[in-house]
């Protein structure tokens, strides 16, 4: 019973916080196709027009197959890190398994990021690329990006209770991540030394897969599955140690 009890209450905490996110918008959840479309026209004028890169085609593509992992993980990953203190008197007065906030929060955010995954499917297909049999592929990445995400935040929630600075550090990090992953360049031009911490970078790994299903027709090497698989198991676990560790203090802090 408390299975479906705790999967009940998940599932609420899910749509309120996808509720919360539009509330007193005009336009909605239509923001969550406007964010990556304006970023993609920026950057495919810039990378088109003033810094030309002629051996990338199609290039909004291109670079819309790294913009939606990417806006996903830095929004999930601050708004799940931020997450118990916006929830304070939910954590301090209702009897929940804690971990369910901050997960609540960041599979919230997924919803968003199926919106986006939608677009960016349709652009694959209007720019004539077919649909073909590695597109199986993409649940499990995606998915193995969900549970690097809900690792993080897991662990810099329950920090950020304790260090305020938490929620900055998380801000300035994804600001760095936006140029050390292949957004809008190629792996290909990533000197040999530096490939194989970028195959360990989760992020990176997801777009360098999505490209390659989704606009080469391969299937993604293995080399890159284990690593994301691996990367994101264990955030997951521990997050999940720094978390159990740290919440029987939250109530004090919070």
């Amino acid at each position: 019973m408390q299975v479906f009890r705790y999967g009940f209450l998940l599932r609420n905490l899910i749509l309120r916080d996808f509720k919360i996110r539009y509330r007193n918008m005009s336009l909605g959840v239509f923001w969550s196709l406007l964010n990556p479309l304006v970023m993609m026209g920026v950057l495919t004028f810039i990378f088109t027009r003033i810094f030309p890169s002629p051996s990338i085609k199609n290039f909004g593509v291109f670079v819309l197959c790294g913009l939606v992992p990417f806006n996903f993980f830095a929004v999930a990953w601050v708004s799940g890190t931020t997450s118990l203190l916006n929830n304070a008197a939910l954590v301090k007065r209702v009897r929940l398994p804690r971990e369910a906030v901050p997960v609540s929060v960041v599979l919230a955010n997924g919803i968003h990021f199926l919106i986006q995954i939608a677009l960016l499917l349709a652009f694959v297909l209007g720019a004539g690329y077919g649909i073909n049999p590695h597109w199986l592929w993409l649940p499990l990445i995606f998915g193995l990006e969900v549970v690097f995400v809900c690792g993080l935040s897991l662990a810099s929630s329950a920090m950020d209770v304790f260090f305020r600075d938490v929620r900055y550090i998380v801000e300035s990090t994804n600001t760095v991540l936006f140029w050390l992953v292949p957004i809008f360049y190629s792996f290909a031009i990533i000197p040999e030394q530096y490939k194989t911490v970028y195959q360990f970078n989760p992020i990176a790994a997801v777009v360098m897969a999505c490209r390659l299903i989704l606009l080469e027709n391969r299937q993604p090497p293995f080399s890159i599955l284990w690593k994301l698989a691996l990367v994101s198991t264990v955030a997951l676990l521990v997050g999940l140690a720094i978390f159990r560790r740290s919440k029987r203090r939250f109530a004090d802090y919070l």
